[in-house]
This record gives structure tokens, C-alpha cells and sequence, in this order.
């Protein structure tokens, strides 16, 4: 079984079906500028049905303290991911002054930003290799944007931190991508939506399905 994490989750139902076919993290967005943004209010909302050992994943990106503080006091959440520039002391920072495991997102295009990953090795309590997006996508996000990398980079690979792979997976591909990355752990936003944004409760149940088959 492949742990699983959904992401950018923004509706009773899909939250449900996410937590009743397995996922092991639900993921909330907090970046304004995505299709997938929630106020800490509804986030409060929908975090409050998740029962205990699901962890509740709160994505920032480049957030000052305030704002994280601010979505904390109105929605319990269990880690942090940063999705943005953030330095290994920022990251740091983060873990020492929330008290929560903090996953970092690293963008990832060649074997150099496997390499450059590893200062964030031991400081952040996950890593998550994304695909980093072509500077010819127009309106891209930090995250979310359907595309994936070469997977083949990461076999092999040997980190001190467990690790997510993310980037374009969905129900489909992702027994080729668990294969050739050697991945134990995957995230997935965009692979379950039927468009930007709109979680589908059928795509979520084939994802974790098909994590739970591997």
C-alpha cells in the first residue's frame, strides 16, 4: 500500500470520500491566487469532521507568521507545507515557532533539484518533489499544475526524511510512477479534479484505490 495525500480540498464530499477510501493526509490551500484557496473559516469547517489519524495539511506559500497564526486559530491542522522560496531557516522557523512537522516542496526539473533538496534534508519532517513549472506555462502555480517530471531521477535516491512524490499523478499512472521512482508516499491535487479546482469524489476513490492496490 502506497500512502496517499489529497490535496486542495474544498468540499464536504470530497473531504468524506477522502477519508472514507483511506487517505492518510488531507491537504487544505491557502495561497490565495489558486483555484483551490479556502478562508481559515471554511477550512475550520471541513477540518473539523476529519477524525484522529488523518493528518489535516495546511499549504502555504511564503507566509509570514501572521498569516499561518491566522489560519491555525480557526482550523486545527496537524503539519505545515510550505510551497514556496522558503530557506531551510524559514522552514526552521516555522517547525520550532507552530510546533508542527513541516513538509517541504521542492521543485523539481533536473537531478541538480535532487541535489539542492538535500539542505532541506533533516530540517523539514517531509520533503515533496514536485515538477517545477516550464516558464512557458502561462499562469502557473507553485503547485497543482498537472504536469509531472522525469520519476526515473528519484530511484535510488536516499534521504534522511520520508518523502512525497507529486506532479501530474492520477488513478492511471500512478502505478508507473510509484515504480520508477521507488515513491512510497504520492500527492495529488489536479490528477482528481474534473476541472481546476473541482475536487471529483469518483477520481479521488480510483486514486486511493489504486494507492491501496500497490
Amino acid at each position: 500500500m502506497v500512502l496517499a495525500k489529497i490535496c486542495g480540498l474544498d468540499a464536504p464530499d470530497s473531504v468524506a470520500t477522502a477519508m472514507l477510501e483511506g487517505a492518510a493526509m488531507l491537504g487544505f490551500n491557502f495561497y490565495p491566487p489558486s483555484p483551490r484557496y479556502l478562508t481559515p473559516e471554511r477550512a475550520g469547517q471541513l477540518v473539523s469532521a476529519v477524525p484522529s489519524g488523518v493528518d489535516r495539511v495546511g499549504l502555504f506559500v511564503d507566509a509570514s507568521d501572521e498569516e499561518i497564526g491566522a489560519v491555525l486559530d480557526r482550523a486545527p491542522l496537524d503539519l505545515i507545507q510550505v510551497q514556496g522560496a522558503e530557506t531551510p531557516e524559514r522552514v526552521a522557523k516555522i517547525r520550532d515557532t507552530f510546533k508542527r512537522p513541516v513538509i517541504k516542496a521542492i521543485k523539481v526539473e533536473s537531478p541538480a533539484d535532487l541535489d539542492a533538496a538535500q539542505v532541506f534534508d533533516g530540517v523539514a519532517d517531509w520533503l515533496l518533489f514536485d515538477a517545477k513549472a516550464p516558464k512557458t506555462l502561462a499562469n502557473a502555480l507553485p503547485g497543482g499544475n498537472g504536469i509531472s517530471f522525469d520519476w526515473r531521477m528519484l530511484k535510488g535516491r536516499r534521504f534522511k526524511r520520508p518523502w512525497l512524490l507529486a506532479g501530474g499523478l492520477d488513478a492511471d499512472n500512478l502505478a508507473t510512477a510509484v515504480a520508477e521512482s521507488g515513491a512510497v508516499a504520492v500527492d495529488v491535487s489536479s490528477g482528481v479534479e474534473s476541472a481546476p479546482g473541482v475536487k471529483d469524489p469518483e477520481r479521488i476513490k480510483a486514486f486511493l484505490r489504486a494507492a491501496r492496490s500497490l
